[in-house]
C-alpha cells in the first residue's frame, strides 16, 4: 500500500518548478470524471484558515479525495503587520494540520522559502503523512539550462550557449524556458543550439561582445573598444543593466587576478569565482592583461561612475563613454 501524505508544503523562489510541481500533483489528485468537483483554490492573502480547513475536512463528493491549494499564505501571515492576529491564524493552521483525513490533500504554495526554523516547516518534515519540496533557483542556472534542454526538449545546448542564456535570463527560469522552447524550434532536432542561436533569437547582450570589449581595453585600443560599446547599447536598452555586466566583469577579473597571482589553481576558479567553467576561462585569460593595481584603480573608477549615474550627477550614455576613454591605455 502507498503511504499517503494529506499536506505538501512547496517553497522557495522557483517559481516555474514550483507550478509544475502543484500541476503535477492537482493531476494526479484531482478526479478526472468530475474534474475540478472536489477541488478547492485560495489566495492566501484574502482566505481565512477557518474557511481554507473547512474546504480540506469537507467529504469528498463522489470521489475519494477532497483537493485544496492555497497559495501564499504564510506569507500573508508572517508580513510585516500582520501581528498577533496573523501568529495566531499560523499557529491554529499549525495545530490542526496533522488531523487532516485520510481523502484530504491540502498543497500549500509559498513562492519564497520559508525559515527551516517554521514550525509549518518542521511539521512538513517530521510529519509521517506530510511532505516538504524546496525549489530554489541555483546561484549559476547554467547546468539547469544544459538539463532543462535535454530532458525538457529533447535538444542538446553547447557550453557557450548555455551560459550566455543564463546570463540574459539572469535567474529567472521561467524566461529560460521559454527562450528554450523558441531554441528547441528553431534548431528542430538537427543540432545542438548554439550560442549563435541565442544571438539570433533571445534577446540577448552578446558577451562575446563583452568579452571583446574588455581584450580591446586591456590591449589599449579605445576606438575598438567605444565601437563594441556602443554595439551593445544597440542590443540592450538600459545603459544600467549594461553597465552593471562591464562591474561584473571587471570584478571577476580582478578577483581572478588575485586567486592566480596568489598561486590558486585555474582549475578551481569556477568555484572561486560562483561561474561556469567557460566564463572562469575567459576570465583568467583577460587578467593576464592586467595588473592587480590596474584592476584596483579600475574597479574603484566604475564604483565611481556607478555612484554618479545612479545620483544623476552624469548621464548614463556619457558615463559609458568617459569611462571607455579612461581605461583605455
Amino acid at each position: 500500500m502507498s503511504k499517503i501524505y494529506t499536506l505538501y508544503l512547496l517553497h522557495g523562489d522557483d517559481d516555474l518548478r514550483i507550478e509544475e510541481e502543484a500541476i503535477r500533483l492537482e493531476n494526479q489528485f484531482d478526479d478526472p470524471s468530475n474534474p475540478g468537483l472536489n477541488t478547492s483554490s485560495f489566495d492566501g492573502a484574502s482566505a481565512d484558515v477557518g474557511e481554507i480547513m473547512g474546504a480540506a475536512l469537507a467529504f469528498p463528493f463522489l470521489a475519494e479525495r477532497r483537493l485544496v491549494i492555497v497559495k501564499d499564505l504564510v506569507a500573508h501571515l508572517t508580513r510585516k503587520g500582520a501581528g498577533n492576529t496573523g501568529k495566531k491564524a499560523l499557529e491554529t493552521l499549525i495545530q490542526q494540520l496533522p488531523d487532516l483525513p485520510d481523502w484530504a490533500r491540502l498543497i500549500l504554495i509559498e513562492r519564497q522559502r520559508i525559515d527551516e526554523k517554521n514550525k509549518l516547516v518542521q511539521l512538513a518534515r517530521s510529519h509521517e503523512r506530510a511532505a516538504e519540496k524546496l525549489c530554489l533557483v541555483p546561484k549559476d542556472t547554467t547546468q539547469w539550462i544544459s538539463k532543462r534542454a535535454q530532458e525538457t526538449y529533447g535538444t542538446p545546448i553547447n557550453s557557450q550557449a548555455a551560459h550566455a542564456l543564463a546570463m540574459v535570463t539572469n535567474g529567472d527560469l521561467r524566461a529560460a524556458d521559454s527562450e528554450l522552447y523558441k531554441l528547441s524550434l528553431y534548431v528542430d532536432g538537427a543540432r545542438a543550439i548554439s550560442e549563435e542561436d541565442v544571438s539570433l533569437l533571445t534577446p540577448y547582450v552578446s558577451e562575446t561582445s563583452m568579452f571583446d570589449m574588455v581584450d580591446a581595453l586591456a590591449e589599449g585600443r579605445t576606438t575598438a573598444a567605444a565601437s563594441l560599446l556602443h554595439r551593445l547599447l544597440g542590443q540592450q536598452e538600459d545603459p544600467f543593466a549594461l553597465y552593471g555586466m562591464i562591474i561584473r566583469q571587471f570584478r571577476l577579473l580582478l578577483l581572478a587576478k588575485e586567486h592566480l597571482v596568489g598561486g590558486g589553481s585555474p582549475k578551481d576558479l569556477p568555484g572561486v569565482l560562483g561561474v561556469h567553467a567557460y566564463p572562469a576561462e575567459k576570465a583568467a585569460k583577460q587578467s593576464r592583461s592586467f595588473t592587480i593595481p590596474q584592476l584596483e584603480r579600475i574597479y574603484r573608477l566604475l564604483q565611481e561612475y556607478d555612484w554618479k549615474m545612479k545620483t544623476g550627477r552624469i548621464e548614463p550614455l556619457l558615463a559609458l563613454d568617459l569611462l571607455v576613454a579612461s581605461l583605455g591605455r
